[in-house]
């Protein structure tokens, strides 16, 4: 908010006080209607309050009524890790019965000087996100705290009220067309999902079937731990299971690993390998996508599975199939089962029986879906486009280099 026409204030200023929850011994499952659930820190999200993540209250005596969340609550997290800690967000028609927790406050906003809608918004700025990051305390790598006099201290724009609420209308006026891409998005991923089906479908009873080994090569990726200095050395990005999820890559985050220049073919990827992941929940087994090259060079872990399909087997079409009921079924009947997570190794990923229809078959199968996927795709960088532009516009309102028309 650099070069701001406001001045600040501390948010003390805009609170008649602020009230902290308990959090009673609970059960680790959302309450159903009729039942008292207490918030998690996992509801405070940054512009979003999910009522869903709570746990239930099962003890009658352990409920108290005067911690529950009313509609239009200021809620902050008191208590989260270093890059959650502090979130806030407006309790938007909250359902009834849910209470704060003791690491959830209620910033009790004094409404004839302040909108806590627009409180929300500045909270979420970047600076002053980084500005309670670097207040809050607790050892590295654990949770961290912001204290109660820390968050009054808080530097906000000293916005008048009716400017406050023109911010917020221009804010709510985008996120309304967010949300109505999204309705649609959601729609479309409907649809390719049933188009997947249709495709799979259509002739699979006459399709010859081969071994995944016969139609592609599988590969397991580099092995961290244990990385060479010196000559021959290249540090290069790679992929890792937090990267590769169902139906499509995040590469929001990707790390380096340094490997020798001599290893780079083994451990390459190319645009149009299907990346599969080795081990998770059993229902997630062999989750994975098409690499689309937007990273070159770039590397996978050894816990992601590499398949380079041949010149019979579309990586689109083998895709479809991994990702469909009967694919993830094999996974399951194959993967290995321990207490907390499940696991495939590249035998069981090699000896995967694959329906094989002739190229062109799987082309035209595969067009209704590129097609659809392609639309949500478009969807979903409008999206992000105008949470970009949202973004700009509130950080601009808020210093005032833009004015909100009134009326």
């Amino acid at each position: 908010m650099r070069g701001s026409r406001f001045g600040h204030i501390e948010l003390g200023d805009l609170l008649c006080r602020i009230e902290a929850g308990k959090s009673p011994l609970a059960d680790d499952t959302p309450a159903g209607q009729g039942e008292w659930g207490v918030l998690k820190v996992s509801a405070i999200q940054s512009g979003r309050f999910v009522a869903q993540e709570n746990k239930t209250v099962r003890d009658a005596a352990l409920i108290q009524p005067g911690y529950e969340v009313r509609p239009g609550d200021l809620i902050m997290t008191r208590a989260n890790t270093e890059e959650l800690v502090g979130l806030a967000c407006v309790a938007v028609a909250p359902p009834p019965r849910l209470m704060l927790s003791d690491k959830t406050l209620r910033l009790v906003v004094d409404e004839s000087v302040a909108d806590p809608k627009f409180l929300a918004l500045v909270l979420a700025q970047p600076s002053l996100r980084q500005r309670i990051r670097s207040l809050a305390t607790g050892t590295s790598g654990s949770m961290k705290n912001i204290g109660q006099g820390q968050i009054r201290c808080l530097p906000v724009p000293d916005v008048p009220l009716d400017e406050q609420r023109r911010i917020v209308a221009a804010h709510d006026a985008i996120e309304r067309r967010i949300a109505a891409l999204m309705h649609i998005k959601a729609k479309c991923e409907v649809t390719e999902a049933a188009l997947s089906a249709q495709a799979l479908s259509g002739g699979a009873d006459e399709w010859p079937t081969s071994r995944l080994e016969s139609v592609a090569t599988v590969a397991a990726g580099v092995t961290l731990g244990s990385e060479p200095v010196g000559d021959g050395v290249v540090e290069l990005p790679y992929l890792r299971v937090a990267n590769v999820l169902d139906g499509r890559i995040d590469t929001t985050e990707v790390k380096t690993v340094r490997i020798l220049r001599s290893q780079y073919e083994r451990y390459a990827l190319r645009a149009g390998d299907l990346l599969l992941t080795e081990g998770g929940d059993l229902d997630k087994l062999g989750r994975g996508a098409v690499w689309d090259g937007r990273l070159d060079p770039c590397l996978h872990q050894n816990h992601v599975f590499r398949v380079r399909c041949g010149d019979e087997l579309s990586p689109d079409f083998l895709a479809l199939y991994t990702s469909s009921p009967a694919g993830r079924a094999y996974f399951q009947s194959v993967g290995k089962q321990t207490t907390n997570l499940a696991s495939i190794n590249s035998t069981q990923v090699k000896a995967m029986p694959v329906p094989v229809p002739p190229l062109p078959e799987q082309e035209r199968l595969l067009g209704p879906v590129r097609a659809i996927r392609e639309r949500n795709e478009a969807l979903g960088r409008q999206i992000e486009k105008l949470r970009v532009v949202q973004l700009g516009m509130v950080d601009d309102l808020l210093s005032g280099r833009v004015c909100v028309a009134k009326g």
